[in-house]
């Protein structure tokens, strides 16, 4: 498969935190879900492929192309969704449309009015006067309309109903169904990853933890759970991270079955992103 992105050694120093040398790889075609705490700096990554914030180190390239060296048109083909509405509240989507086409090269009002229907965006309702989930379905239609290759989302699902969300998914899955467009999603709602996501790229206090498929860490993880006398006869080198609570051990392990059979004692269940997550976050990680 094409790379659609590409992130090699990418740092960003800030005065209470550093993004390390970040190495991550976005495949045509692909959903990958980027995960972590608040601070993790999974917005500051996002920033830094818009160019918002100068890098310290590395460099990135889109579609094959080096970023910094390519005019600013080939910007036009990332499409960008935060997880705020930034347009101004007076107006409605038909003046949105007016002022995107004598902006973007490649708008197409027609693909913009089809969205907005699709998403039942009235045109002419002033902005100020829409929904929450409303205003994110316009930032995700107006996003797509000038024909974007690489879509970038930063918490686009966060705060909206589940109907909303599903709407949002669908478009996102549509997207990226022809193998020649992608999008990197940051989100909390590791339910929404599960979905649609063919990868996901875990951060934790700056550092890249892991990049593996989405089945991958459904079908294969698991949550070895026992007590501590137990677990201290394991071998902890199964294990990548685990954390003590009041009544038991939690491990991670990367093989589930393999686990099973090593030790058949011990109760193991499927491992869902949220608990990946919590485990590396909140637990000691194997180095």
């Amino acid at each position: 498969m094409n790379t659609i992105l590409r992130l090699k050694g990418v740092t960003r120093r800030f005065d209470s935190f550093t993004l390390q040398p970040l190495d991550l790889e976005v495949p045509g075609g692909a959903i990958m879900g980027l995960i972590g705490e608040n601070g993790a700096g999974k917005t500051t990554t996002l920033r830094l492929i818009l160019g918002a914030i100068h890098r310290d180190g590395g460099n990135i390239t889109v579609f094959g192309k080096d970023l910094d060296a390519q005019p600013a048109h080939i910007r036009e083909e990332i499409g960008v969704v935060f997880d705020e509405c930034c347009f101004h509240e007076s107006m409605t989507p038909k003046n949105l449309d007016m002022v995107f086409k004598g902006i973007y090269q490649n708008w197409s009002s027609s693909a913009f009015e089809r969205y907005c229907h699709s998403l039942k965006l009235p045109m002419k309702k002033k902005i100020k006067d829409f929904s929450r989930g409303m205003k994110m379905k316009l930032s995700i239609a107006t996003a797509l309309a000038h024909a974007p290759r690489l879509l970038l989302l930063d918490e686009a699902t966060s705060g909206l109903d589940p109907v909303v969300r599903d709407d949002v998914l669908e478009l996102l899955q549509e997207f990226v169904s022809d193998e020649e467009h992608s999008v990197l999603f940051s989100s909390h709602i590791t339910e929404d990853l599960e979905k649609i996501a063919d990868y996901v790229a875990y951060l934790h206090r700056g550092r890249l933890q892991f990049v593996r498929s989405k089945d991958e860490l459904l079908y294969e993880y698991g949550i070895v759970k026992c007590g501590k006398s137990e677990f201290e006869r394991m071998d902890a080198s199964d294990f990548a991270a685990w954390r003590e609570n009041a009544y038991e051990i939690q491990a991670l392990t990367e093989n589930r079955e393999a686990a099973r059979r090593k030790y058949p004692n011990c109760v193991i269940d499927r491992a869902g992103l949220e608990d990946i997550m919590l485990l590396y976050s909140k637990g000691n990680v194997r180095r």
